[in-house]
């Protein structure tokens, strides 16, 4: 039995430590100086926001009134253009009545033009709550912006990290690794996430997930967990799917959804068995509805296909990511399995019919926005009824959208809705909505009756 002199032993095994700020050249502090190189590079990129706007309170007191009291959420985003395009969550600006940037030393000039004076006010662009991404606009140029990366080329085990301000700390990095590259988290919804043991947090949201190379693969927006916080089940937006989102908000505004017409299930072996299909994986057509452009192409009912541009389609979420890289008009090809050969057949995507951002192409001009109502509205005239054959009121305004403010309380009609009165006047057109809702005097309640998917029902507003 023996005991070690720790202050000895330490005296004769002690080397000098390097002089500060020195290059290692061993694995691990290289390792540690390229995490820190990509650090310096990408926090440049990544911006802060800082939402307010009004909201229910979610105090859990006895008292069964809600109140509607001022609220603010913090979350992340990332520069994407040297001109100042932001992508970030929907749900971090959803409903904003003030949206405010920081980036350290990206600050407005104060009045004397020297000392800064705090964020700087966004604009927002587009925003589309079904992919939950949104684009803002500041008013800045030379800014430093990240690249978009393929996110089809991610590999499970890579090493990936997340920026971001969990908790509202600003500029903070996590690092993880893949976990799966195309994660499926409900089976009505089928659209795939990127799944990392990153450490994402609140306030993650909207923050770029980036390789090694300093591009965006995803953009984080939520986690699974029971205690609030990061379990290692952070998930991201595909990069893919954020190019075609913002691409299509920054041009437009608004988000088009196309379709081509076909019915899928994913093949297994027992439904390839069975039906003595040419292979047992990928996707069978089930059904090509008539007159759709997969009918025009040749696609018939029973055929399998393999691949859309090449990339492999193993199930029916994997077609639908795969299809959704395609703009409305542009042809889609499809690999289809015919007498033993695997063929392309190109097949042109059209819009959803029941799509409601579909209106937002009919707005002219300033004269469509509602302020009071905080939409945009389109009055329905003979082309729109052709569009909407069944509705229970020939006349009206149809929402094509929303905007970030409103001067009335509760629940506000959605895109898609028409309006058909206002308390008990009928509305025909856009200048006769403005006209009755003006007439209306502040404190006073509003009922609107609506038509949504074929019901009418009452939306109640007040004036703050």
């Amino acid at each position: 039995m023996f005991v070690l002199n720790p202050a000895a032993t330490f005296a004769q095994t002690e080397k000098p430590a390097p002089p500060a700020g020195s290059l290692r050249n061993d694995p691990l502090h290289v390792f540690s100086q390229s995490i820190q190189a990509l650090s310096a590079t990408v926090t440049k990129s990544v911006v802060q926001i800082v939402a307010t706007g009004y909201g229910f309170s979610s105090g859990k007191e006895s008292s069964q009134t809600a109140l509607f009291e001022p609220q603010e959420a913090i979350g992340s985003g990332v520069i994407l253009t040297a001109d100042g395009y932001i992508v970030t969550n929907a749900h971090v600006v959803q409903g904003a009545r003030k949206i405010r940037v920081r980036l350290p030393g990206l600050e407005t000039p104060g009045a004397d033009g020297s000392k800064p004076h705090g964020p700087v006010a966004a604009k927002l662009v587009g925003l589309d709550k079904q992919s939950d991404l949104a684009v803002l606009k500041i008013d800045a140029t030379d800014l430093p912006a990240l690249p978009l990366a393929d996110s089809d080329e991610l590999k499970q085990g890579q090493v990936v990290f997340a920026f971001g301000s969990p908790q509202g700390l600003e500029n903070s990095v996590t690092m993880g690794v893949v976990s799966a590259t195309a994660r499926q988290v409900s089976d009505e919804n089928p659209t795939t996430f990127i799944q990392t043991d990153a450490p994402i947090n609140p306030g993650n949201s909207g923050g770029p997930l980036v390789d090694v190379d300093g591009r965006v693969v995803g953009i984080d927006t939520f986690i699974l967990s029971e205690s609030g916080g990061s379990e290692g089940l952070g998930f991201a937006i595909p990069s893919n799917v954020v190019r075609n989102i913002y691409e299509q908000l920054k041009t437009e505004g608004h988000v088009h959804r196309g379709q081509i017409g076909v019915y899928l299930r994913t093949i297994t072996p027992d439904l390839a068995e069975g039906l003595k299909l040419p292979r047992d994986h990928g996707v069978l057509l089930e059904d090509v509805s008539p007159g759709s452009s997969a009918e025009k192409a040749g696609l018939k009912a029973g055929e399998v296909v393999t691949n859309i541009g090449g990339k492999p389609v193993g199930d029916t979420k994997e077609f639908a990511t795969q299809l959704f890289a395609y703009k409305i008009g542009q042809k889609a090809p499809l690999g289809v399995v015919r007498d033993g050969k695997v063929v392309t057949i190109d097949v042109t995507l059209i819009e959803r019919p029941d799509d409601p951002q579909r209106f937002a192409d009919m707005v002219t001009g300033p004269g469509n926005v509602v302020n009071r109502l905080g939409i945009v509205g389109v009055t329905i005239n003979e082309e729109l009824r052709k569009m909407l054959p069944d509705l229970r009121i020939p006349s009206g305004v149809i929402v094509a959208a929303r905007t970030p403010a409103s001067t009335l309380l509760g629940e506000g009609p959605e895109p898609g809705d028409v309006i058909h009165a206002v308390n008990t006047s009928p509305i025909t057109d856009i200048a006769g909505l403005k006209q009755v809702l003006r007439a209306i005097q502040s404190g006073d309640p509003i009922v609107l009756q609506i038509e949504r998917e074929g019901g009418l029902s009452y939306l109640v507003m007040e004036s703050e």
